[in-house]
């Protein structure tokens, strides 16, 4: 699918100029603007995949103020657009981060070249932003029990850092994302087990009825 462009433009036959080499190239027009506030509201209407930014618009906002805030608040690339090639005016657009600088007047295969590097930079952003939210998002899943932890030799209770004892399930409950499951080892399955016989067999030996074993504990 090719990709979707918004021309902000104030100059009706420079707009339609750029408008006509966007087609021919392959790409798709969603609106050309000749304001900063039409723009961003073309911006939000039409969901463009770039934006073409003349930095020289009508409006109280110039090109590079509006192309401020479309990287800011819809992280779309900007690629400026402009007929002066004066420091001064190179600085202020380079501090907006743009994803391209074309200087009028330009040839068609510049304006194709700046366009496709915008594109790959971008899907490189939303790469990484999207690297990186996973990663936070790992990192946050990821509870590790680390250090020495204080134990009970008998009771086997865990000691918090604020010195208050509890259950070594309460502790790993509190600091992982584990659930607990109980039943027995084989170990202690072949004591619990030896112990119920020995008691049983006891009971047997002294006439004991179940219901009076039970009733006696």
């Amino acid at each position: 699918m090719s990709a979707r462009i918004l021309i902000t433009e104030d100059e009706g036959i420079v707009a339609a100029d750029i408008e006509d080499r966007l087609r021919s190239l392959g790409y798709q027009v969603t609106a050309t603007c000749s304001s900063g506030a039409e723009a961003l509201k073309k911006v939000e209407e039409t969901k463009p995949d770039l934006v073409m930014m003349d930095i020289m618009i009508q409006g109280d906002m110039d090109g590079i103020e509006t192309g401020a805030i479309i990287r800011s608040k819809f992280k779309l690339p900007v690629i400026y657009l402009t007929a002066y090639s004066d420091d001064a005016t190179f600085e202020r657009a380079k501090i907006t981060e743009p994803f391209g600088y074309l200087i009028k007047p330009f040839e068609e295969k510049e304006l194709r070249v700046n366009i496709e590097m915008a594109l790959y930079k971008h899907r490189m952003e939303k790469e990484r932003d999207r690297l990186v939210t996973d990663l936070k998002q790992a990192l946050n899943a990821v509870k590790l029990l680390s250090g020495l932890l204080p134990i009970c030799a008998a009771c086997k209770k865990i000691r918090d850092d604020n010195g208050y004892w509890s259950e070594v399930e309460n502790y790993i409950s509190l600091h992982s994302d584990a659930d607990f499951t109980h039943g027995y080892c084989p170990e202690c399955a072949d004591q619990v087990l030896s112990c119920y016989l020995a008691d049983h067999e006891k009971n047997e030996a002294e006439g004991r009825t179940p219901a009076e074993t039970e009733a006696e504990a």
